[in-house]
């Protein structure tokens, strides 16, 4: 062939690249078109920045797009974008699209069999949506990292494996509804390092080949059986194994002691008996050791002191009993120490565990201390969290306990104490729970307690307080902000375990803003919302006087029912402008209920089995998130306020016996939807017909506009990917129990 045809040949053929390559570009942007056209019919008002694509620019240059340097489409983000409705089919036309991250949306429905297709794909991350139906990604035999975190997505995995472990290297399928197997799923991934299985249905025994990952999590499942020895080999690279909240059963194998590399382990909730391996002393970057709700002898072995980088340690629910054991009162450099849920009767002086120097926080709760708290407790430098709930200590809280410099949390609740809140409490700033419901404390509320500036959460509830409850009240958590600050700059904000029972009594789990967290708990979704209280990251929906629309922020609550205040409640709670919640029900109060009580973000109010007189405050209608009134049991009087038809939110209304309320119940709007017990002895008010006996005219109940638990869940949802486990590039951003 002559060199002129040769030239003309080459010539034509880079032509008809250039020709390929243009069409192949326009390609990827009419997909992308066609994309944002399907987003948009989806989700009509609240959107993404795809808004922001336009026919007359290159895909290149949009927003949550990346492009080769043939500007070929390589890369969609469209992360935390408003996105809802179902998933789009069409992503395998762009056949270079190597990143696809659809995360912290609420895409529902199947995933399309058209994803299947994206033979290129090598990270795709759907996490934190409502994608439900079984798994079926076997075409994509490229990935290296899949995110499928919290979904709906059900059924066995076998499928899926081996045909997705040529090139994987993280994978994490927790919090979904998957079941089946996983003993023999992986046995080809040769390439993993990042597995997490948590939070689904898995049964069966455990997949043998763990030993060779970085980091295994398969805690809250159905796993059974024994841990064999022979899984720890000499070559084993685990630096993290959570194998929590399963059946296992039998002894811990000493053969751990051969993953060198382990910082974390996590054992707790399982049947594990018989001692703590000694071996596990010869883990030279253990940091985090959770063997709490087992079966364990209370002897626990001398070798874990060399352990010198431990500083968590977890050895709750073992049926402990007696004192506590010596030797916890010689890990020196321990900074989170949980011995709750034991029979624990005494040694807190003589184990030595009051003179720990690094302690930040002790649990003790949930045993059965007897005697005066020991002042000891307030010598300890570093503490924040001190809990000693559910014991059966007596007398009154040492002053001394205002010496905490750096204490945020003290729980007391149920116990046996008596006595006066010391008004040395008033010195502890940086408090934002103070816990100390189910007693017998006497006397008045120190005035003092309005310097605690950090205070959001205070219970004070079934007790035998009396006086009035001080104005100084209202100047709690007026700026709670250098606290949260300081948290935020710490290493790490203390978690590990304990945190759903803990926060079960340091959060009104029946009453929002509060309740609909609870809906989706697991054990680690404790720890994320433990996590971002103590930041002071906003996670509550909540809204301002007189408005409907919710934003999320940290809202606080005041506890003081079953008490004998008396007195008016002061005008100046108006102030507590962060506290959706206040119980102040069966006490002694008396006089008018101040209208200043609506500049509050009020979600649940409860002043039943009172003495409050005059006319209840037309301003509560301003208060247009309140779900909870209870006004029952008052001394109420005068012309039934019409502006309480404005609370459109309200699930729970009562105003029974008040007898000198008169007036007339609205026949029509919120109010006609509760029943006539809502209303009961109160003679001098009319009711509509229909709540005397006669059907007829009675409205339906209004639509609402709130949601709470579907909205409540997407705000979890969304909220967990502040702290929890997130995949993106490949690299394992867990939640981890780590201090």
């Amino acid at each position: 062939m002559s060199e002129e045809k040769l030239l003309i040949l080459s010539f034509l053929f880079i032509a008809g690249q250039i020709v390929v390559d243009a069409s192949s570009l326009q390609n990827d942007k009419d997909v992308l078109l066609e994309l944002k056209i399907f987003l948009q019919d989806n989700n009509p008002f609240n959107r993404g920045r795809y808004t922001e694509w336009s026919n007359s620019s290159s895909p290149c240059d949009w927003p949550g797009i990346s492009c080769s340097v043939n500007e070929r489409v390589t890369g969609i983000n469209l992360s935390d974008y408003n996105i809802s409705g179902n998933m789009f089919g069409n992503f395998s036309r762009m056949t270079e699209l190597s990143v696809l991250d659809l995360s912290q949306n609420t895409i529902e429905g199947p995933i399309p069999d058209d994803l299947n297709r994206c033979k290129n794909l090598r990270h795709l991350n759907l996490s934190h949506n409502i994608l439900a139906g079984e798994l079926n990604l076997t075409g994509l035999t490229n990935l290296e990292t899949l995110d499928l975190t919290v979904n709906r997505l059900e059924g066995g995995i076998q499928l899926n494996f081996p045909a997705l472990c040529n090139n994987l290297v993280t994978l994490n399928m927790s919090f979904n509804d998957f079941t089946g197997r996983i003993d023999d799923c992986f046995n080809e991934c040769w390439k993993l390092q990042h597995l997490d299985l948590r939070d689904n249905n898995f049964s069966g025994p455990i997949w043998s080949g763990f030993q060779r990952l970085r980091e295994f999590s398969v805690s809250e499942n159905e796993l059974t059986g024994e841990i064999s020895p022979s899984i720890f080999t000499e070559n084993c690279t685990l630096e993290l194994l959570d194998l929590s909240e399963n059946h296992f059963d039998g002894s811990i194998p000493k053969e751990v002691s051969n993953c060198k590399n382990l910082s974390f382990l996590d054992l707790w909730d399982n049947n594990f008996t018989g001692t703590t391996p000694s071996e596990i002393g010869t883990l030279p970057n253990l940091m985090t050791l959770l063997l709490g709700k087992n079966r364990l002898s209370r002897e626990i072995p001398e070798s874990l002191l060399n352990l010198t980088q431990l500083v968590f340690l977890d050895y709750s629910w073992n049926s402990f009993r007696g004192d506590i054991q010596e030797i916890f009162g010689k890990f020196k450099q321990l900074q989170h120490l949980v011995l709750y849920g034991n029979f624990y009767t005494g040694g807190l002086t003589t184990s030595g565990i009051l003179k720990l120097p690094k302690i930040l926080r002790l649990d003790l709760s949930v045993n059965s201390f007897t005697g005066p708290l020991p002042v000891e407790f307030s010598e300890m430098p570093s503490l924040k969290y001190l809990i000693l709930a559910f014991n059966q200590f007596n007398g009154s809280i040492p002053p001394e306990f205002g010496n905490f410099s750096a204490l945020q949390a003290l729980d007391l609740s149920f116990n046996r104490l008596t006595g006066k809140i010391p008004p040395t409490i008033g010195k502890l700033t940086s408090l934002l729970w103070l816990m100390l419901a189910n007693n017998s404390i006497t006397g008045e509320i120190p005035r003092e307690i309005g310097n605690c500036s950090s205070l959001l959460w205070l219970n004070l509830a079934y007790n035998r307080l009396s006086g009035t409850i001080p104005t100084e009240i209202s100047n709690i958590a007026q700026n709670p902000t250098p606290t949260f600050l300081s948290n935020r700059n710490s290493s790490r904000v203390p978690a590990g375990s304990g945190e759903c029972s803990t926060m079960g009594r340091w959060i009104p789990t029946n009453y929002p803003p509060f309740h609909f967290v609870y809906s989706l708990l697991s054990r680690k979704s404790c720890r994320s919302i433990w996590g971002s209280l103590l930041k002071g990251h906003p996670i509550f929906p909540i809204c301002s006087t007189g408005s409907m629309v919710r934003t999320l922020q940290i809202t606080g609550y005041l506890q003081l029912t079953g008490n004998q205040f008396s007195g008016n409640l002061p005008p100046e709670i108006g102030k507590l402008h962060n506290f959706t919640l206040v119980h102040v029900g069966m006490n002694n109060l008396s006089g008018q209920l101040p209208a200043e009580i609506a500049n509050m973000p009020l979600m649940v109010l409860e002043v039943s089995y009172n003495g409050f007189s005059g006319e209840i405050p037309s301003e509560l209608g301003k208060a247009r998130c309140l779900e909870n009134l209870d006004l029952s049991h008052n001394n109420f009087s005068g012309e039934f306020p019409a502006s309480l038809n404005n609370l459109t939110q309200l699930s729970e209304f009562n105003v029974s016996l008040n007898p000198l309320i008169s007036g007339t119940v609205p026949p029509t709007g919120q109010l006609a939807t509760f029943e006539k017990e809502s209303f009961l002895g109160n003679p001098l008010l009319h009711l509509p017909n229909f709540m005397n006996g006669s059907s007829s005219n009675r409205s339906p109940p209004p639509p609402s506009s709130y949601n709470t638990k579907k909205t409540g869940m997407y705000i979890f949802l969304g909220f967990l990917v502040l702290t929890s486990t997130v995949f993106a590039t490949g690299v394992l951003l867990r939640l981890s129990l780590q201090p």
